[in-house]
């Protein structure tokens, strides 16, 4: 029984260990689609000339989950609310937000550029894009650099609290 109980100790606090280095390893790649979702956003709106409605839907098909219920949401929004852009951008983001690996610091950087969005002709709108796509591209140096950093710890930090916590309890 003692055995039973150290094993499932050991494999939970491993498990967790792996939980904790995945949301590390996430970060940067939903940084990276949303970068590209924001590329592509650009290039819809200087060269297809579609509703910013239309555009939503198309990236929400070409986008993974969780980014994909981002762009989802936000045309639902632009749909069947009166609010205008902004609100519906950011009370998108405010769905989403917790199913994400993202932080504070991108979190502000979409915000202001909701702020923007379908406020200005295409050329402004463009150097809006390029400015939120400059300060993503700086999170996510810094999220590529904490998981090269934390990651492996915090794989062997799990395996190894649980390993202390089994010598401690036999």
């Amino acid at each position: 029984m003692k055995l039973f109980g150290a094993i499932f100790i050991l494999a939970a606090s491993t498990w967790a260990g792996f939980e904790m280095a995945k949301q590390l390893s996430e970060r940067p790649r939903q940084l990276r689609q949303l970068k590209t979702a924001l590329q592509s956003l650009e290039a819809e709106i200087m060269y297809s000339h579609r509703p910013l409605k239309e555009i939503a839907l198309l990236l929400a098909a070409q986008l993974p989950k969780p980014l994909s219920l981002l762009f989802e949401r936000f045309a639902s929004r632009l749909e069947s609310e009166e609010t205008g852009v902004k609100y519906a951008w950011e009370n998108s983001l405010e769905d989403i937000w917790g199913h994400t690996s993202l932080r504070q610091g991108e979190l502000e950087v979409l915000k202001q550029f909701g702020e923007t969005l379908g406020q200005h002709d295409r050329y402004s709108q463009q150097k809006h894009i390029l400015l939120a796509l400059s300060h993503l591209e700086r999170e996510e140096k810094d999220a590529v650099e904490r998981q090269a950093q934390y990651e492996k710890m915090v794989k062997s930090l799990g395996f190894l609290s649980g390993l202390l916590l089994v010598i401690l309890l036999m």
